[in-house]
């Protein structure tokens, strides 16, 4: 039976009708998991040694920071794993038994990259210890209780993962957690240590985690199993319908119609809630950048400054049109003209770009040309990456279902490393510009070249929303194809 499945897997990769752009992610994500295992494996085979110069006792180190290794993987886990959908629903109504469902689709997340990568430091780390001569069964066990709990965050990723703004309590409890300790009020390792030394000197310990993550799976395992009903866990929610008119941005023709299309949808649903959520968070990215002990070449503050300004264009922009998937087809019927829709997408884009600018001045604390790049990067997104992520979306034809935010399995990431890899391209050209000016003159010059092309973008807006309006007119059918599919 899970032959079959795979079966079906393989089919429905092949089939869709974004098959090209998935492949090509597909490559560019091969890339990206190779430098982080390359990157894993150099801190598991150097981490002792490194540690053992630095007059530190390897093993009491590691362990003593494990616990926020583990709190980082949950949180990273929250923003960036997405849950496996499969399609179910079909499913339901042929001879496949509910246990062998569930019990693929929890398999599938336990192969995930998310827990193998962690195989490339603990495995490497685990060698050096059994060659530096610790005890080969202390090691073992230790190695295999770390194991347990990676998966342990894996299954709480997938019961966590319907529980709005879970990731911002976590990100806040770390931060809280290493502001304490770093400023020396409260300790946290001083009491998670001495589980993890027992983990490795204490024979038996080991079975905690092991227990727990077993536990865990069968209860993981019990709440989907409950739940895949067509009117239970994979019923469609049905929420009280409230009318805003928003009457104010009538004045603005078909383009005040389309903002109150895009403002009741961030409202009303959690996903694109969770995006706004999201790109708030983007705010204090500039802060690994800009402070005074960043280590970080002068080039990478221009890329910070994008990131600062440009939370919302590239979580909320990067899905346009796929925001409007679950009713495009009709709207494509409608006499409706694709330059007043892209507008007030660009519009919307603008706009948080603009608030995002506003919201960063607590950076002028760091001093009037730290705020000066974050300006001159909101110039480069309003005139240069907001037509960029217009542009993107004609290619992007992955449907977003709202409705299915708290359905079994169901994926309701508003925020994933497809986003991250099409914001890529959008990231060079500033750098290369900064880089430029930078190095025939200074930064000022740099900063000059980078907002020139925000400029000349926003200049030239009107023909570029021309060509970007062909482009959609073009792919409309194959967009719409590409919606009709559920998988």
């Amino acid at each position: 039976m899970i032959k079959k499945f795979l079966y079906l897997e393989w089919k429905a990769f092949f089939r869709s009708a974004s098959f090209a752009t998935n492949l090509a992610l597909k490559i560019l994500m091969g890339f990206l998991i190779l430098y982080f295992t390359v990157v894993f494996l150099a801190l598991g085979v150097g981490a002792f040694y490194i540690l053992k110069k630095m007059n530190f006792d390897p093993l009491l180190t590691i362990n003593k920071f494990l616990i926020y290794y583990f709190l980082m993987d949950l949180i990273i886990r929250l923003l960036l794993q997405a849950i496996p959908v499969m399609n179910i629903r079909p499913l339901l109504t042929l001879p496949f038994k509910k246990p062998t469902i569930v019990h693929f689709a929890l398999g599938k997340t336990m192969l995930s990259f998310f827990n193998l990568l962690h195989a490339f430091f603990l495995l490497p780390f685990s060698i050096v210890l059994l060659y530096e001569g610790y005890d080969v069964v202390s090691v073992l066990l230790w190695c295999s209780a770390l194991f347990s709990l990676v998966y342990i965050n894996n299954f709480l990723n997938i019961l966590l993962n319907n529980k709005d703004n879970l990731f911002v309590i976590f990100i806040g409890i770390v931060l809280i957690l290493a502001g304490c300790q770093y400023y020396k009020v409260f300790d946290i390792t001083n009491y998670t240590l001495p589980f993890f030394q027992a983990l490795f000197h204490t024979k038996w310990v080991f079975l905690v985690p092991v227990l727990a993550f077993v536990g865990l799976y069968y209860w993981t395992f019990k709440f989907f199993k409950n739940d895949l009903y067509l009117d239970a866990g994979l019923a469609t929610k049905k929420d009280i319908a409230k009318t805003e008119n928003l009457t104010w941005l009538n004045q603005f023709g078909t383009l005040g119609t389309f903002l109150k299309n895009d403002i009741k949808l961030i409202k009303r649903n959690k996903r694109s809630r969770t995006t706004v959520i999201m790109s708030l968070l983007f705010l204090f990215y500039g802060l690994i950048f800009f402070n005074s002990n960043s280590n970080q070449p002068e080039v990478m503050r221009i890329f910070a400054g994008i990131f600062v300004t440009g939370g919302f264009l590239f979580t909320f922009g990067q899905f346009v049109p796929s925001w409007d998937s679950s009713y495009y087809q009709l709207m494509m019927t409608q006499n409706i003209p694709y330059r007043g829709y892209l507008s007030s997408k660009w519009w919307l884009v603008v706009i948080g770009t603009a608030v995002s600018t506003i919201l960063a001045s607590f950076y002028l604390y760091f001093g009037w040309q730290v705020y000066l790049t974050i300006l001159t990067a909101a110039i480069y997104n309003i005139g240069v990456n907001s037509h960029l992520v217009l542009l993107s979306g004609a290619y992007t034809k992955t449907p977003i279902d709202l409705s299915m935010s708290k359905g079994a399995f169901g994926d309701k990431k508003a925020f994933n490393v497809n986003t991250m890899l099409l914001s890529l391209p959008k990231l060079v050209l500033p750098l290369l510009l900064y880089g430029l000016g930078s190095y025939l003159m200074n930064a000022n010059l740099g900063l000059a070249f980078v907002a020139l092309a925000g400029i000349l973008g926003f200049a030239f807006r009107d023909k570029v929303f021309t060509v970007i309006e062909k482009i959609y007119k073009t792919e409309k059918y194959k967009t719409i194809d590409a919606y009709k599919q559920k998988s």
